[in-house]
């Protein structure tokens, strides 16, 4: 039905517009344990062979909503009722933003993606932390990152990343260090590996104590020198828990983009769907080739189906992060995707999730 009838519709209408009255559906629907329950019976699947701890985080399957989505910690409640083993909130700023000028959001379908141009719009870090309050049925980890304005000096720059980290470093299940949001008014890439020695060092200069994981958030425009180098810079830091992998993709010069030049020409943003996939799961296969025995690897970007998420998994993902499958797949696409895995399970012989991380990687570690 969502394909023949809901999706249509929806794709005619404004995509913020679709995605502002989504977020209001689902926090009115996460009110109520009746509605939490009916929601449940239709699109909430599980199995004992998605189950995995990491991090001493219990996670019922790998299937988690990545940031970007949920940036006002509106869903927390209704999304285990649609099959996600957990969510990441944000991307949460120190300051407020109310996000850059519209379009935001402009979908390409033909390519199964959309271009994306929010700015790291949000209510700012105190007010999440209030929402961020209380227990919840899943993991909600916190992906943290620089306000989006205008700054005159590099420490400026890293007085924000501290607010930010400290206000939100004890909440939710773990905090993802975002470095590489494409879409900010201070160009300033913290990917660069000068620049993220600069935020480590202040962090620990500063003596953040972290008492939950922490992942750091790169992009698949990174030259696989840059990664290497920021594979090495967070290798001997014990707080670094492992990498979400990855962001929008901003260089369009590097992805096949089959839909109309008029759709996308002078359109600004960065690309997420199934633009992204192919660098980002090479991304993943790299990063576990060269560190997997040292960090936890969440792998992010044009994930549709179960075997999307598979080859991610057998890349070195132990864990995915999805947003435009689901916009375009509908909110059965979790419940797919986990029943999916299962199967693909099976038929290679495993008998867990975690057996099958980092199976197409030689020697794997």
């Amino acid at each position: 039905m969502y394909q023949r009838i809901i999706k249509p519709v929806l794709f005619r209408m404004d995509p913020e517009g679709v995605h502002d009255r989504a977020i209001t559906m689902g926090r009115i629907l996460g009110s109520n344990a009746i509605t939490r329950s009916l929601v449940a019976a239709r699109y909430d699947w599980q199995h004992p062979m998605l189950n995995q701890t990491i991090a001493g985080i219990p996670f019922r399957n790998p299937i988690g909503l990545a940031a970007g989505f949920d940036k006002d910690c509106n869903l927390m409640r209704i999304l285990p009722s649609i099959g996600f083993g957990f969510e990441e909130v944000g991307s949460i700023t120190a300051g407020a933003y109310g996000g850059n000028q519209k379009p935001r959001l402009t979908r390409l379908p033909e390519d199964e993606s959309i271009i994306v141009y929010y700015g790291l719009k949000n209510d700012g870090a105190k007010v999440a932390r209030d929402r961020l309050k209380g227990e919840w049925r899943i993991p909600v980890g916190v992906s943290v990152a620089k306000t989006n304005k205008e700054y005159h000096t590099e420490d400026e720059k890293l007085d924000d990343w501290i607010v930010g980290i400290k206000e939100l470093k004890d909440t939710g299940a773990y905090l993802t260090i975002n470095v590489s949001c494409p879409n900010t008014y201070d160009q300033t890439n913290f990917c660069d590996p000068r620049l993220l020695w600069k935020l480590f060092h202040r962090i620990e200069r500063e003596r953040i104590a972290f008492r939950k994981p922490v992942f750091i958030k790169i992009t698949a425009d990174l030259s696989r020198e840059n990664v290497d180098r920021i594979i090495e810079l967070c290798r001997p830091r014990r707080w670094v828990m492992g990498f979400i992998l990855t962001n929008l993709v901003k260089d369009r010069t590097q992805v096949d983009i089959k839909s109309p030049k008029e759709k996308h020409d002078g359109v600004k943003g960065g690309l997420s769907g199934k633009l992204v996939m192919p660098k980002a799961l090479a991304l993943v296969r790299h990063v576990y080739a060269q560190a997997g025995n040292r960090f936890v690897i969440v792998g992010c970007g044009g994930i549709f189906t179960a075997q999307d998420a598979y080859d991610y998994i057998r890349g070195g993902a132990s864990l995915v992060q999805l947003i435009t499958g689901m916009i375009y797949g509908g909110p059965g696409t979790i419940k797919r995707i986990n029943k999916g895995l299962v199967h693909l399970l099976e038929r290679d012989g495993f008998k867990n999730v975690k057996d099958a991380v980092g199976a197409d990687i030689p020697g794997r570690r």
